[in-house]
């Protein structure tokens, strides 16, 4: 890789490529973002993660910037901890694409998703990700009833990769379903609404070429991301077509391959721990 590259703006995806196995970020990793941020690189968040569950980021990076979340579908003020922008599901689509997973899926619990609160069907199974709130059970016709920035399903048995393999056909163009390796999880956005079309945008709004953004990540999910970035970066542990789409493979999470990263880039010595 041309060591010259230098980017102007860091899109990273969060868990399983900056935040490590525990669920912690480490102090090099959060150093070396914020040497990069104070040597003027903007640095921005993509992640799959609701604002809801982006306080712990913030204390560890500090409350400041911008997040792309729920998969593009939201758009966080860190500092604020508002949402300033929203591209949800509409109530029509989110009718049909329910219906075409549950068909698709026999078993599979439906939820939707908003940046403060998780409203279920009968099925749905809360996850890990979900310890935060109550998993609210309104009944189907109020669950179905407003727009949604984002649809999830879980599945008693299926992966996550499965449940990919049998939703992608059977939601077609409607909606786009991607997965982020959660538990027995697939997830949706609308059909117009991806990582890479959060990052586009925000990076047209600082006049920042696709050229000009190296892009860290691990799941399928960012696959767009990667496609649309000038240099992209899979960690070690990605998945497997993360690992082969990457331009570069580097460490793994729980390594701080981005921070290692970070630092060759922008010829930061390694800080190390006190």
């Amino acid at each position: 890789m041309d060591s010259r590259f230098r980017p102007r703006l860091i899109a990273t995806d969060l868990d399983g490529t900056v935040v490590r196995s525990d669920g912690t970020v480490s102090q090099r990793t959060a150093a070396a973002f914020a040497r990069v941020q104070a040597a003027g690189t903007t640095v921005v968040f993509v992640t799959g993660r609701p604002p809801r569950l982006m306080a712990p980021i913030a204390e560890a990076f500090g409350p400041r910037g911008t997040a792309i979340c729920s998969n593009g579908a939201l758009i966080l003020d860190m500092a604020s901890r508002e949402v300033i922008a929203e591209r949800e599901i509409d109530v029509a689509t989110l009718a049909l694409a329910r219906d075409r997973l549950r068909a698709a899926i026999p078993g599979i619990g439906l939820a939707v998703e908003r940046a403060a609160e998780l409203d279920g069907d009968d099925l749905y199974e809360a996850g890990e990700w979900d310890a935060d709130i109550t998993v609210l059970r309104p009944g189907e016709a109020r669950l179905w009833s407003r727009p949604a920035p984002k649809l999830i399903g879980r599945h008693p048995s299926l992966s996550a990769d499965e449940l990919l393999e049998l939703a992608a056909p059977a939601l077609g163009t409607l909606v786009t379903a991607y997965h982020s390796n959660g538990h027995r999880l697939v997830e949706a956005v609308a059909a117009d609404v991806s990582k890479a079309h959060a990052l586009a945008r925000y990076a047209a709004g600082l006049g920042i070429d696709p050229a000009e953004v190296a892009a860290f990540g691990d799941m399928p999910n960012d696959l767009p991301m990667f496609t649309w970035s000038g240099r992209s970066y899979a960690v070690a542990n990605a998945h497997p077509t993360v690992l082969a789409a990457a331009d570069q493979v580097i460490g793994s999470h729980d390594e701080d391959g981005v921070a290692a990263e970070l630092e060759r880039l922008f010829d930061l010595d390694r800080e190390q721990p006190h």
